[in-house]
C-alpha cells in the first residue's frame, strides 16, 4: 500500500463521514493527499483542527505570506528547521532509543540528507547552556512524550566531520585530521580549567587544541577525549563522525590507503570500541567499508545501508513528503514529472526521492534538470571502468537502455578489491546512488545475486556523463568522431588508419594480450555513436552469437555487425586472412538474421582481426 492512510480511517480519527474526508481530498483541502487506483490516500500526520478544516504542518506553512525558501546546501538543523522548509526526520529519534544501539554507521549516497541528519541528532542530544527544545517542541518527535524528551539535552557530545578532508597525500591529510580534531577539543575549552580532569590529560588536551601532537597521540583522541568529557560532566558522551570514510577514498585513490587505514582504525577503535566513556557513536558514510579493514574487533557496530529496513525513510523523501511539498508550493500537477526523473530509489523497505534534486527542482521554478550530476568525484568508479571487461560494457550499456541486469552485490567492499574483482563496480555504483535493487535472491547478507535498474531519469542522463564517459576517457573526441564517420559510411581504409592510430597513441601493450579487450574497445567506440541504433552485444541470431549488433531505431538506416578476432604476432596478412574469415563466419551462421526480422533492408558487416597494437578491418 502506499505511504499514508486511507479515507476511511481518517474518517474515524476526526469523527466526519467518509463522504466528507472525500470531498475534502478532492478539493484540495487535505494538502498532501494523492489518489492511487481509485483510493484516497492521506499524510498520516494530518490533523483536524477545532474550526473544522484539516492541516498538516505543511498547510499551516502554505497560509504565510510569502513562501519559505528551501533548504539548498543547508545542514545547519537549526537553521533549516526554523528558517527554510524543513521535512520532518526527527522520528528518527524515537527509532534510535527504540533500538539503541550502541554504534551505528548510516551509509547513503551523496546529498542523501546525511549531515543534517547528524546535525539533528547533535542538536536533540547535546548538553549547551542553549535550550535547545525549542528546536523540536513542534516536531514528530517531541509529540512522543516524556520518554523520549527526557534524552534531550542531556549529553556532551563530540562532533567530528571528515567530509572536507580530500587531500592529495597523507601529509596533508594527517595535518587536516589534525586541524578538525584539533577544532573539536577547543569546542570543549572548558575541560583545561576543569578540577575533575587531572594534569598530564589537560597537557595532552592542550597539545592536540594547539595541533602539536604527534601522529600516534592523535589516534587516541576520542578515547581521552570521551574520559575527560566523562569525568566533567558525570555522563558518558556521544560520538558523531560524519563522511568517515572521504579521507579514506582519498587515501586509496592518491595511493596513501595504507596509512589512513591504520590512523583511522586506531582512532575509532579508541573511541568506539569497549569505550566506557561512550554512551553512543554515530558515524555516515557512503561506503561501509568492510569490517576487517577498519572496525576490527568493533562488535558493537550496527550498519545500516541501503538495503536494510531499519532508518530507510530518514535519508531522502518519501512519496508523501514529496507530495505535500509539491502541494506547498503549487505544484502538485508536477509530481508524475517529480517521479519519473527523481524518485525510484529503494533503501530497504521504503521508495525513496533524491531529495537535493527535488528541492533544487522546486528552487528553479519546476525546471526539470539533472541537479545530482558533479556534486562530488567518482575516481574509485573511475578506476573500475578503466579496466572494464567486455561483459561489464554489455551490461553498463544494457542499464543505459533501460534494462535489468543482475549483479553480484556485496554491500561490505573494501578499496583494495577493486583491482582484483572488477565486478565490484556494482556495488559501487549502488551504494553511490547510480543503481537501485529490484530484487534479491537469496536475502542479502555479506553478498548476494540481486537484480538491479537505474533508478530514474535524472541517473540515466547522470549516468551517461559520469560512468559510460569513462569508459571512453582515452579516446579523443576527434579521433572517435572520424572512427564513427568511417564506420557509417563503410570507409574500411580509413576506419583501419584510424583504429591503427587509437591503439599506438591511447592503449598500453599490457591491454592487448586477449580479444575481450579489443571487443570491449569496439563495444565503447559504438556506444559514442548518436542515440539512432539499439546496441547488443553476444546476442544469439541465426545459429551463433554475433560480437556487436548495431539495430537502427528506423528502418531507413542501416544496421552493423560487427566480428572481432584476434591473434597474437601475428603478420599483416595473417591478419587480413582472420578479418576475412569473420565476415565469412557472420555470413554462415547467418548473425543478420535478428536485422532482418526487424524489416532492416541495408546491412554492413564488418570483420575486425587486431594483434597488438595492428589492425586489419574486412567489410561487406
Amino acid at each position: 500500500m502506499p505511504d499514508g492512510i486511507l479515507v476511511k480511517e481518517a474518517a474515524a480519527r476526526w469523527k466526519l463521514t467518509e463522504q466528507s474526508v472525500t470531498g475534502m481530498c478532492r478539493n484540495g483541502k487535505i494538502p498532501g493527499a494523492f489518489k492511487e487506483g481509485g483510493t484516497w490516500y492521506i499524510p498520516a500526520d494530518a490533523e483536524k483542527p477545532a474550526d473544522g478544516r484539516v492541516r498538516s504542518g505543511a498547510y499551516k506553512k502554505a497560509q504565510s505570506k510569502t513562501k519559505l525558501p528551501l533548504p539548498v546546501g543547508i545542514s545547519d538543523y537549526r537553521v533549516a528547521s526554523t528558517e527554510y522548509y524543513y521535512v520532518d526526520k526527527t522520528l528518527m529519534i524515537k527509532d534510535f532509543l527504540d533500538e539503541r544501539p550502541q554504534v551505528s554507521l548510516f551509509t547513503r549516497p551523496r546529498r542523501f540528507g546525511k549531515t543534517l541528519n547528524m546535525d539533528m541528532l547533535r542538536t536533540f542530544f547535546e548538553k549547551t547552556d542553549e535550550d535547545t527544545s525549542v528546536y523540536f517542541r513542534d516536531k514528530a518527535i517531541w509529540k512522543q512524550g516524556e520518554k523520549y524528551q527526557a534524552y534531550q539535552g542531556k549529553y556532551p557530545v563530540i562532533f567530528l566531520s571528515f567530509k572536507d578532508v580530500k587531500c592529495e597525500s597523507w601529509q596533508e591529510t594527517i595535518q587536516k585530521l589534525a586541524e578538525t580534531i584539533g577544532s573539536e577539543f577547543a569546542r570543549h575549552a572548558e575541560l583545561l580549567s576543569t578540577e575533575a580532569c587531572n594534569d598530564v590529560d589537560k597537557a595532552y588536551f592542550r597539545r592536540v587544541m594547539e595541533r602539536t601532537a604527534s601522529d600516534m597521540e592523535l589516534s587516541g583522541a576520542l578515547l581521552t577525549l570521551t574520559r575527560m568529557l566523562h569525568e566533567h560532566h558525570k555522563i558518558a558522551p556521544i560520538i558523531i563522525i560524519d563522511e568517515y570514510d572521504t579521507p579514506i577514498q582519498q587515501g586509496h585513490t592518491r595511493d596513501f590507503y595504507d596509512q589512513v587505514i591504520l590512523f583511522m582504525r586506531n582512532l575509532f577503535s579508541g573511541g568506539l570500541k569497549d569505550n566506557s566513556h561512550l554512551t553512543f557513536g554515530f558515524l555516515t558514510g557512503i561506503l561501509r567499508v568492510a569490517k576487517e579493514s577498519i572496525f576490527s574487533g568493533l562488535n558493537n557496530l550496527s550498519v545500516y545501508s541501503v538495503v536494510d529496513d531499519s532508518f530507510s525513510e530518514y535519508f531522502g523523501f518519501t512519496h508523501v513528503e514529496v507530495k505535500q511539498m509539491a502541494a506547498y508550493y503549487g505544484a502538485g500537477r508536477n509530481y508524475s514529472e517529480l517521479c519519473e526523473w527523481y524518485d525510484g530509489y529503494r533503501f530497504g523497505k521504503s521508495k525513496i526521492f533524491n531529495p537535493w534534486s527535488v528541492i533544487n527542482y522546486f528552487q528553479r521554478k519546476c525546471k526539470l534538470q539533472a541537479y545530482w550530476v558533479s556534486t562530488s568525484s567518482n575516481d574509485v568508479i573511475g578506476e573500475v571502468l578503466a579496466s572494464a571487461s567486455t561483459e561489464l560494457y554489455e551490461d553498463l550499456y544494457a542499464l543505459l537502455r533501460g534494462e535489468t541486469i543482475t549483479a553480484y552485490i556485496d554491500t561490505g567492499v573494501v578499496y583494495p578489491q577493486i583491482g582484483s574483482v572488477p565486478s565490484s563496480v556494482y556495488s559501487f555504483l549502488l551504494v553511490t546512488g547510480y543503481l537501485k535493487l529490484v530484487s534479491v535472491v537469496p536475502p542479502l547478507g555479506e553478498g548476494a545475486l540481486c537484480e538491479v535498474a537505474l533508478p530514474n531519469q535524472e541517473i540515466a542522463f547522470v549516468y551517461k556523463k559520469e560512468i559510460l564517459d569513462k569508459l571512453s576517457v582515452f579516446i579523443p573526441q576527434s579521433m572517435s568522431m572520424s572512427i564513427q564517420k568511417a564506420i557509417y559510411s563503410g570507409n574500411v581504409e580509413s576506419l583501419r588508419k584510424q583504429m591503427r592510430q587509437l591503439l599506438l597513441q591511447s592503449v598500453s601493450s599490457f591491454d592487448t594480450s586477449h580479444e575481450d579487450f579489443y571487443h570491449g574497445l569496439l563495444l565503447g567506440i559504438c556506444a559514442m555513436m548518436d542515440n539512432r541504433y539499439y546496441i547488443t552485444s553476444n546476442r544469439e541470431s541465426g545459429e551463433g552469437r554475433f560480437d556487436i549488433q548495431l539495430m537502427p531505431k528506423t528502418n531507413n538506416l542501416p544496421g552493423f555487425l560487427i566480428e572481432v578476432k584476434w591473434m597474437e604476432n601475428a603478420s599483416r596478412q595473417s591478419l587480413a586472412a582472420l578479418a576475412r574469415s569473420a565476415i565469412r563466419q557472420i555470413n554462415e551462421k547467418h548473425y543478420d538474421t535478428e536485422l532482418r526480422t526487424h524489416g532492416v533492408n541495408q546491412v554492413l558487416k564488418y570483420g575486425v582481426a587486431f594483434s597488438g597494437k595492428n589492425v586489419e578491418i574486412c567489410m561487406e
